[in-house]
């Protein structure tokens, strides 16, 4: 009994210290006056209206969506032949291209960034806004290619043989056997690497500099001028579309197999 209270105690601090500092931005995010203090003075929302309501604010809101929907298809756009290219060969030297694809993202981002603020200055292109959708689908394809690399595993490969068997072609097979078993994992790998574009700031700020403004970029920026509580708004904003989006795919998708979570005789 004592055991089981203090296993209780125990995640119950864990998960409270985890907290604390979301439950701090929000009480800060919710004050009446621009003041940063916690407990909040009063109560208000119009700090969150004023991410929707002022220009500067609600251009970089626009800007992140853009940019983040733009990698984001830009990531799966490479990830998806890659991940198909590794699951049809089954060769050592293969495993070269999965590094490549996941080298962006193990790598220090600044040293991503680096890497990309020299490509596009050589190149004649920095600060064009292309650039950092670009920048972050490569930066993010990592996530992407590791839900199809998890997707194309899931598939029993007598269905495709079955199928060939049948006299279909591999056009054909890939688009009626492989991809409705992939989409899932196509969702959600455009999902990961949406959300984590959407808060991402030192590779956009390294490829695009002060020429677009992101969300991100506009915290930075804004905090030069002196605090605001929009920026705990922001702040509580992107936690909730990380929440919104990973809970439904946790909702709608095998939440531990996207993971990895599942072992060989699960998944069977």
């Amino acid at each position: 009994m004592i055991e089981k209270l203090f296993r209780r105690f125990y995640f119950a601090a864990v998960a409270l210290f985890l907290a604390a500092p979301l439950i701090v931005v929000l009480g800060v995010s919710v004050n009446e006056k621009q003041d940063l203090t916690f407990p909040p003075k009063g109560f208000s929302l119009a700090w969150y209206a004023q991410i929707f309501t002022d220009p500067e604010w609600r251009s970089a809101l626009v800007a992140s969506v853009l940019l983040a929907v733009s990698a984001a298809a830009i990531a799966v756009a490479i990830a998806l032949p890659l991940a198909w290219f590794l699951w049809r060969r089954r060769a050592p030297w293969a495993n070269i291209f999965q590094l490549l694809g996941i080298a962006p993202f193990i790598l220090p981002p600044v040293i991503t960034a680096l890497g990309l603020l020299t490509f596009w200055a050589t190149t004649g292109f920095y600060g064009r806004p292309w650039t950092a959708a670009i920048s972050h689908g490569i930066f993010f394809v990592t996530l992407p290619l590791v839900t199809l690399s998890l997707g194309f595993a899931s598939i029993d490969r007598s269905l495709t043989e079955a199928a060939a068997t049948m006299g279909a072609d591999d056009r054909t097979v890939a688009r009626t056997v492989v991809l409705p078993l992939i989409l899932p994992y196509l969702v959600s790998g455009y999902a990961f690497a949406f959300v984590l574009s959407l808060n991402e700031y030192i590779v956009a700020y390294m490829t695009i500099g002060f020429t677009l403004e992101t969300l991100p970029i506009k915290i930075f920026n804004a905090l030069r001028y002196g605090y605001t509580p929009t920026m705990a708004s922001v702040t509580v904003f992107f936690v909730a579309v990380a929440a919104i989006v990973f809970g439904l795919i946790a909702r709608f998708g095998d939440i531990r197999r996207l993971l990895g979570a599942l072992g060989s005789d699960e998944k069977t």
